[in-house]
């Protein structure tokens, strides 16, 4: 019987990989994000591959929503065995006097209340089951804060603490927590960071090769794939010209 991942915001960027990754590796999916279209794009590449893959369309932010889509699964995909919380988002890069506050909502719902439901509504069932892995997307953002990072930076390393103290609860099972901390990834991140502003968004990778999608995917999957005894606790990943999340050498 194939184990089954549920993998959240995966219609783009580390999610995405994060779910090819898993289907070569023989796993079914549960795929969710807020675009039922491009859900549905997802899954037919996904079953290209063999897998059978279930798309539920929601917003993490929304708790009601959450909640229902994932008391609607059918009862043969309940037993989840590994739970990548990748739904995450940065917005804007402006001082902490001067933010936004719709901005710093949509980081705190997303990247901490989110990741927060879907580990509320999975965890009993692996728990139980004496079962399972928790995988958070978190990021070297939350080691230290960067110069304009500030709300970003809170809620990752609320990722950290969520992860580290979801590990303690769970030292008494069978259950595996991981944190995964990417430095700088081409993605549709920084678009999403500053509105669509493009050019903007391109600079950000302006003189360093960043890290892929499926750079960080693999890393995920490494790490469900470890021996059952073994729990990789936490992994920093990092371009090989970023030392941190501020100190990047550029070529010019």
């Amino acid at each position: 019987m194939k184990k089954i991942a549920l993998i959240t915001g995966a219609t783009s960027g580390i999610g995405r990989a994060c779910a090819f990754k898993f289907a070569e590796g023989g796993y079914n999916l549960i795929i969710t994000a807020r675009s039922a279209d491009k859900l549905e794009i997802v899954k037919r590449d996904l079953e290209d591959l063999g897998a059978e893959v279930l798309g539920l369309a929601f917003d993490v932010q929304n708790r009601e929503a959450s909640k229902k889509a994932y008391n609607y699964l059918p009862q043969e995909w309940r037993d989840i065995d590994v739970l990548i919380n990748n739904a995450g988002m940065a917005r804007g890069l402006e001082p902490e006097y001067k933010g936004s506050f719709e901005d710093w909502d949509e980081m705190i719902d997303t990247n901490i209340k989110g990741l927060l439901t879907m580990t509320r509504l999975v965890v009993p069932g692996m728990v139980e089951r004496n079962h399972g892995h928790v995988i958070n997307i978190g990021s070297v953002a939350g080691d230290a804060a960067y110069a304009g990072g500030n709300v970003y930076c809170a809620t990752k390393a609320a990722v950290k603490a969520l992860t580290d103290g979801l590990r303690i609860d769970l030292a008494n099972t069978a259950v595996r927590v991981t944190n995964i901390k990417p430095g700088l990834v081409e993605t549709n991140f920084s678009k999403v960071r500053f509105h669509g502003d493009v050019e903007r968004a391109n600079a950000v990778y302006d003189g360093i090769k960043p890290l892929t999608g499926e750079d960080i995917a693999d890393v995920c999957y490494y790490a469900a794939c470890a021996p059952e005894h073994v729990q990789i606790a936490e992994v920093l990943v990092l371009a090989t010209h970023q030392a941190s999340g501020s100190v990047i050498y550029r070529a010019k």
